[in-house]
């Protein structure tokens, strides 16, 4: 009998909103059913509360769960962890017209944006080697040296700006990488299609072709044809296209306030940056 009970149970469609609806399915003429009615619906009402307890407990230790989860996945990709170290510089420069930028931030910002220079294809490893190099001797310098405009003065008393190593030269060629960078961005941004070619180009045509000689030129122009798509840099960098765009536009707008920055400080000191 309880297994026929059972079996037309099964086949209520809607859900145990009203367990009474289920008092219809039995037959009343028996007694042996009114019994099992006795029982079967109190129980049916107290499992009933049991699930909506535990789905709503699960609901809400889930959604908590998964947010922590979005937001931990978010913090540890490249272009977020980029934007924010940028955001921070550029909060720093923007407080007041004395501001002081420290090395040792500034140098770990411009860390996060070599591994961009990796997945851009054979035509950025030089740039890559060259900007990894001098990336790491400014954050060498951040052991003796506390701010950007003091590493630069030390280099002025000792006359010794312009000089092969010196950390004001490495300064300039590491903004020279974050202005090209910047440019890939705002490309990318406004630019339609999959191909990373013309957005590569001009970034680089931009902020690093002007120093550069005909033969590292040649390579990097040859080095364009196998540059990959936009989409096989956002999966490189595990991204995808809508949060890359909003993490790329704060970099533009962040990087472009602390190159500013940087510009001031040698144009302040008649350095120029046009070497």
């Amino acid at each position: 009998m309880l297994q026929i009970i059972y079996l037309q149970f099964k086949k209520v469609k809607s859900n145990v909103a009203s367990n009474h609806a289920l008092i219809e399915f039995l037959p009343a003429q028996n007694s042996i059913c009114t019994t099992s009615k006795n029982h079967i619906i109190p129980i049916l009402n107290s499992l009933e509360k049991k699930k909506r307890h535990h789905l709503t407990a699960f609901s809400n230790t889930n959604t908590t769960s998964l947010v922590s989860m979005a937001e931990s996945i978010n913090s540890n990709k490249t272009l977020h962890q980029i934007a924010v170290a940028f955001k921070n510089l550029a909060n720093t420069v923007s407080d007041s017209q004395s501001a002081e930028v420290e090395v040792a931030p500034f140098s770990h910002a411009c860390s996060l944006i070599s591994p961009l220079f990796g997945s851009l294809g054979i035509a950025f490893k030089f740039a890559e080697k060259d900007y990894v190099a001098k990336v790491n001797d400014l954050a060498e310098a951040s052991k003796s040296v506390p701010k950007l405009h003091s590493l630069i003065d030390q280099d002025v008393q000792a006359n010794s700006v312009r000089n092969a190593g010196s950390h004001t030269r490495n300064l300039l060629r590491v903004k020279r990488g974050l202005d090209m960078v910047r440019v890939l961005f705002q490309q990318m941004i406004i630019t339609e299609g999959n191909s990373l070619r013309d957005p590569a180009s001009k970034a680089y045509e931009q902020a690093l072709a002007p120093y550069h000689g005909w033969a590292i030129k040649k390579a990097v122009s040859a080095g364009m044809y196998l540059i990959p798509t936009k989409e096989q840099l956002l999966n490189k960098l595990n991204e995808d296209a809508e949060s890359a765009k909003v993490q790329m536009q704060i970099y533009v707008s962040a990087s472009e306030a602390v190159i500013q920055y940087i510009d001031k400080l040698f144009d302040s000191r008649n350095l120029g940056t046009d070497w």
